[in-house]
C-alpha cells in the first residue's frame, strides 16, 4: 500500500529511515514479528493466517510526538474532505440566524460600545463559531495521532475543571438563577468543564482500547475495568453539578467505540439487562413519586424538591427532573391545563406544528416572538422549534440533510481510516453527534422527555460550540492523514 498519492515524489512515498530496519527485518522473518516458530513446508496460507490475527492485536507503536507537528505535509495537505465543512458551515448560519430570530422582541440594551454588543446572543455565537473555525482548522492540520500520545495529559487537565467548578460560589450568578454550578465565569463570557471532559472521555477512551487487547469478555475485564474508571470519574462529577444532560450522552459515545474494537457481544448484551433493570428503578422511584405528592396533597410544579429531600426518595434525581418524565408519559393526568410541568414541551409541538410547509417567515413565529416558547431555552435548547416554526417542514428537512451529510460523512471517514485509532475516533464523534441531534430534535417533538441536551452548531452556546469544532476538526485530521499508513 502506497504512502502517498500516485504522482508524489518517491522520497516522499518511503517511510522514515528510522523505520526502514524494522522493515526489512519483518519482511524476512515475519514469524519473528508475531512471535511464531518458522513456518513448516506447505503451511504458508496456514501461517498467513495467525499472521493477520496476531498482527491485529498488537498495540500501536507509536512516533515522537514531535513528528505530528510537521503538518503540511505534501502527502496530505491538500486531502481535505470538504462535505462536512460545508455542512457545517451551513448549520452554523441557521444557528446566528434563529438565534437572532428567537431573541428579536427582546428589548436591546442601548449603546455603542464593546460590553453593550456583547449581550446580543447571536453576535457571541459568531465570535464563537469563528474561533471555532479557526480551531477546526488547527486540529485538522494537526496530525490525530498526536491527542493519542497526550491523552492521558489532556484527559488529566479536563478533570481539574470539573472539580473546580464544584467549589461553592464560583459560578457567580449563573448558579442562583439556574440552580447548578455547570460554568466558571471568565469575564464576560462563561466556561462549561462539562463540554471538555467529552473531548477528554473520547481521547482516554481511544487510548485504552488502542493499547488493551480486546476479545472475550474475560480478556477484556482489565480493559472494561479501567475504561469504567476513567469514563466513570468525570460523569460522577459532572452529575454532582448536576448536569444530567452532559452526562446521559458520554456512554453511547463509549459502547459505539467499544462496538468498533470487535468486543464480545454478550457484553451488550449484559449492558442492555443493566439499562433495563435501571429503567426499572426510575419507573419505581417514579410511582413513589406520585404517591407521595398525592399523600401529601402538594403540587407536582410549586413544590418541587420535597420529594427529593425526603425520606421517600431512592435514587439521586431532582424533581425537576422527575416532572419531566412526567409529562412526557402522561402530560393529561399530571398537568391537564397545560400551564405546569409540561408547558415547554406542548409550546415546542405547538410552534412545529404551526410551521406548515414553508413557516411564518423569519423573525414573524408567534411562539418565540411573544413569549410563549419561553426566551431563556428558545434560543438554545428548542432553537429547532423555532426554526420550525418560521421555516416550516422544507426548513426542518434541510437542517435534517445537513446533519445527515455530517453523521453520514463521518461514517465513512471512519470506514476510510487505515488504523485503529482514526476509526475509533471517527466512529466515537460521529456517534456523539448522533445523540445530541436525536435527542434534541425527538424532545422539541414530543419523542422522548427534555433533557435540555442542544443542538450541534446552531444552538447558543460558547463552550458548546468549541468542543463541537474541536471533535469535528479531529475527524477531518483521520481524513487528511489517512493516507500516512502502510
Amino acid at each position: 500500500m502506497a504512502f502517498a498519492p500516485k504522482g508524489t515524489d518517491p522520497s516522499l512515498r518511503a517511510p522514515s529511515n528510522r523505520f526502514v530496519p524494522a522493515f526489512v527485518a519483518v519482511a524476512q522473518r515475519p514469524w519473528e514479528f508475531v512471535g511464531h516458530a518458522p513456518p513448516q513446508p506447505g503451511k504458508a496460507l496456514e501461517f498467513a493466517a495467525i499472521i493477520r490475527r496476531k498482527s491485529d492485536k498488537l498495540p500501536v507503536n507509536l512516533p515522537a510526538p514531535s513528528d505530528f507537528l510537521r503538518v503540511f505535509k505534501p502527502a496530505t495537505r491538500t486531502n481535505w474532505d470538504l462535505l462536512t465543512p460545508l455542512a457545517l458551515l451551513g448549520l452554523s448560519l441557521f444557528g446566528v440566524a434563529f438565534i437572532y430570530s428567537a431573541q428579536f422582541s427582546i428589548p436591546q440594551s442601548s449603546g455603542s460600545g464593546l460590553g453593550a454588543w456583547l449581550r446580543h446572543d447571536w453576535l457571541k455565537q459568531a465570535v464563537f463559531l469563528g474561533v471555532g473555525g479557526c480551531l477546526y482548522v488547527a486540529v485538522s492540520l494537526v496530525d490525530y495521532r498526536f491527542w493519542l500520545s497526550i491523552a492521558h495529559w489532556f484527559y488529566a487537565a479536563c478533570l481539574l475543571p470539573l472539580f473546580i467548578v464544584l467549589i461553592p460560589g464560583i459560578s457567580g450568578e449563573a448558579a442562583s438563577r439556574w440552580g447548578a454550578q455547570r460554568w466558571i465565569p471568565i469575564g464576560p463570557f462563561s466556561f462549561q468543564p462539562s463540554e471538555t471532559a467529552k473531548i477528554a472521555v473520547l481521547l482516554i477512551t481511544a487510548s485504552v482500547l488502542i493499547h488493551s487487547k480486546i476479545g472475550t469478555i474475560t480478556q477484556s475485564l482489565g480493559t472494561l475495568g479501567k475504561l469504567a474508571l476513567a469514563v466513570g470519574a468525570p460523569m460522577f462529577l459532572i452529575l454532582l453539578q448536576p448536569d444530567l444532560k452532559s452526562a446521559i450522552v458520554l456512554p453511547p459515545m463509549v459502547f459505539s467505540m467499544l462496538y468498533v474494537s470487535k468486543l464480545s457481544p454478550r457484553f451488550f448484551v449484559g449492558a442492555l439487562g443493566a439499562f433495563l433493570l435501571l429503567m426499572g428503578a426510575v419507573s419505581w422511584d417514579m410511582v413513589r413519586y406520585v404517591n407521595f405528592v398525592e399523600a401529601n396533597q402538594k403540587s407536582f410544579s410549586r413544590d418541587k424538591g420535597a420529594y427529593e429531600n425526603s425520606t421517600w426518595a431512592r435514587l439521586p434525581l431532582h424533581d425537576y427532573q422527575r416532572n419531566r418524565l412526567l409529562s412526557f408519559v402522561n402530560p393529561d393526568k399530571y398537568d391537564p391545563s397545560g400551564i405546569g410541568i409540561g408547558w415547554n414541551q406542548r409550546q415546542s409541538l405547538i410552534s412545529v406544528g404551526s410551521g406548515g410547509l414553508t413557516g411564518k417567515g423569519w423573525t414573524e413565529g408567534t411562539q418565540a416572538q411573544l413569549g410563549y416558547l419561553p426566551r431563556s431555552v428558545a434560543h438554545n435548547d428548542f432553537i429547532f422549534a423555532v426554526i420550525a416554526e418560521e421555516k416550516g417542514f422544507l426548513g426542518s428537512l434541510t437542517v435534517l440533510g445537513l446533519f445527515g451529510i455530517v453523521l453520514f460523512n463521518g461514517i465513512r471517514i471512519a470506514g476510510s481510516s487505515r488504523d485503529r485509532l482514526g476509526a475509533l475516533i471517527a466512529i466515537g464523534v460521529t456517534a456523539l453527534f448522533t445523540v445530541h441531534v436525536f435527542v434534541n430534535i425527538a424532545m422539541t417533538i414530543g419523542l422522548v422527555p427534555i433533557t435540555g441536551i442542544p443542538l450541534p452548531f446552531i444552538s447558543y452556546g460558547g463552550s458548546f460550540v468549541l468542543s463541537c469544532c474541536l471533535l469535528q476538526g479531529l475527524v477531518q485530521s483521520v481524513w487528511r492523514f489517512r493516507r500516512d499508513f502502510i
